[in-house]
């Protein structure tokens, strides 16, 4: 054939064959791809930077460590758990049921559920750590939220809780992760704090302790936790997940930029601009049930006391600036103590939006004027008669007090974005006459200003549940510490349907009488509320399938991590 062919046809009978054995060879290779598909595979690791330091891995310790939350909700589990969706869905229970009266609440356990230790998992553990929780000797801060509930068992996997009074939003107490009684019995409430089992823990959540690595201080470096392979929704699929710990958040991003993290467990929007290379993380926006409003004190500044004031310092407010210059409108703009979007309650309440000059001819009316040359709004009381001498026969006099000053203080936190909006606002109120003195506190005087609400108006940040009990936020018995009333709100109609919310079982029902309530808040005008941030969860894109978009406290971003996954695999359609 080569005799016979020309150089052409042997080059092009050449590149025939090829083809058809490229073509032998991708036959398969493309039958393979069109009838399979991708999915998870086990494999791969993670490794988050967190602020802070982990103390007390411990469901009944950690609510005041946002580290000590995000360690304990991948370690533990409780009786039930919430969704992407920020639903309540099962945890180690399977099923419950709640009495006609409200009363009392049965969980039965899944089958076969186990510790972390290969121990089996039974209604003893749960009753211990209910109990554990309710012995003020140990010092748990879940205390005041399982005051008044019995807990009994019916047999090894079936524990009964009765409760004194109905309580509408129970169900969101079981998501408090359950101890091991065979790993805590014998420590004694004296030593419970001190136990190496609150930084090695065992529990039944679906990630387990591996190892610790500490710095030369005795500082806890790094931390690492490996799938449970019993976890009862099936052992995760990432394989490693390595945490490592810093004192703020500029040397959590400065690890990031020098690739020591992959992840940020989280990041303010302020900071978003200082992230290197922040198109390689996906940035998620979960939804929190957490505001930000200033509170008012009107027995703290008389001013206050008139509503003709709040009304006009609600019109002087630029929310939307406030979301723009200051978030980078990572958040939403709030009206309301009840948030639209994370329970299912109509955005109807009243809404005093951005009017200036309302603001202006509010004030006008009430008495307020704008002396020449100054820029300090200010009111003249009317005169204080003076008390008449017996052997006077004369006119009274008449004394004319100073001229008042429309001049607030607000008190806030150190915390830079906190400063930022007080800054804002101190502008914005300025532009309608208002002078505002800002008091800026650091931690443990914030918490006495709090304590003693010794403030004008407050700029502070309230957190919810995903279904929302109001009440010691705005009931008038939670008006002095420790209730946490920052308004000192009080309206008895207020309170009634406050009380009455948390006893209706009913959903839609219960929606109506806060729909009612938030009217209520609307019109007295105790606080302006101003925006809901996002949370923000800063992930490389190599994390996939993590669909929550919806959280309780920013540890349930790790609610479906079991689902979470970084290798593929490929699997017949």
């Amino acid at each position: 054939m080569p005799k016979v062919l020309s150089k052409k046809e042997r080059f092009l009978i050449l590149l025939l064959v090829l083809i058809a054995i490229g073509s032998f060879i991708a036959l398969p290779i493309s039958a393979y791809y069109h009838f399979t598909k991708p999915a998870p595979d086990y494999g791969g690791s993670l490794t988050e930077g967190l602020i802070g330091l982990p103390k007390y891995i411990n469901p009944l310790l950690a609510q005041n460590n946002d580290v000590d939350q995000d360690l304990t909700n991948l370690v533990y589990e409780g009786l039930m758990k919430y969704d992407s969706q920020g639903n309540l869905t099962y945890g180690l229970a399977q099923s419950y049921q709640i009495s006609d009266d409200g009363l009392t609440y049965t969980f039965k356990l899944r089958d076969g559920l186990t510790w972390q230790d290969g121990q089996l998992l039974t209604a003893d553990d749960i009753i211990f750590t209910i109990s554990t929780a309710q012995n003020a000797d140990y010092g748990s801060f879940q205390r005041i939220i399982w005051q008044g509930v019995d807990i009994s068992k019916l047999n090894d996997q079936t524990v009964v809780f009765k409760l004194k009074n109905k309580y509408a939003q129970f169900l969101s107490n079981t998501v408090l992760g359950i101890l091991p009684k065979h790993k805590w019995q014998d420590v004694k409430a004296a030593n419970f704090t001190l136990s190496e089992t609150n930084t090695k823990p065992i529990g039944a959540g679906p990630y387990k302790f591996s190892k610790i690595r500490l710095d030369q201080a005795g500082n806890i470096q790094s931390y690492e936790l490996v799938p449970f392979e019993k976890y009862h929704a099936g052992k995760p699929y990432i394989s490693q997940l390595i945490f490592k710990f810093y004192s703020s958040e500029d040397n959590l991003i400065k690890a990031y930029n020098n690739n020591e993290v992959e992840s940020l467990g989280s990041i303010s929007a302020q900071k978003l601009n200082s992230i290197r290379f922040i198109n390689q993380l996906n940035i998620k926006k979960l939804k929190l049930p957490r505001y930000f409003a200033i509170f008012f004190n009107q027995s703290q500044n008389k001013l206050l006391a008139d509503k003709n004031v709040r009304l006009a310092l609600s019109y002087a407010t630029d929310k939307k600036a406030i979301l723009n210059d200051i978030l980078a409108n990572n958040g939403e703009a709030v009206d309301s103590p009840l948030l639209p979007g994370i329970i299912d309650i109509p955005d109807s309440v009243a809404k005093y939006d951005y009017d200036p000059s309302k603001a202006h001819q509010i004030l006008a009316d009430a008495g307020w004027n704008l002396p020449v040359g100054e820029k300090v709004l200010q009111k003249t009381p009317s005169p204080t008669p003076q008390p008449k001498k017996k052997s006077s026969a004369s006119t009274t006099p008449q004394v004319t007090p100073a001229p008042t000053k429309l001049e607030i203080q607000l008190t806030t936190s150190n915390w830079p974005e906190l400063v930022s909006v007080a800054n804002e606002l101190k502008k914005q109120w300025a532009m309608v006459g208002i002078q505002l003195d800002l008091n800026v506190l650091n931690t443990p005087e914030l918490q006495q200003a709090i304590k003693d609400r010794s403030y004008e108006i407050f700029l502070f940040g309230e957190v919810l549940a995903l279904d929302p009990d109001p009440f010691s936020f705005w009931h008038s018995s939670q008006i002095r510490d420790p209730g946490l009333n920052l308004a000192l709100y009080n309206n008895k109609n207020a309170d009634k349907l406050l009380e009455d919310a948390r006893q209706t079982l009913d959903h839609s029902a219960r929606l109506s009488k806060y729909d009612d309530f938030q009217d209520l808040i609307a019109n007295d005008i105790p606080a302006i509320f101003l925006y809901s941030p996002y949370y923000l969860y800063a992930q490389p894109y190599k994390v996939k399938n993590d669909q929550v978009q919806l959280i309780s406290v920013p540890s349930d971003r790790f609610d479906t991590i079991n689902q979470w996954y970084i290798n593929t695999k490929r699997v017949w359609k």
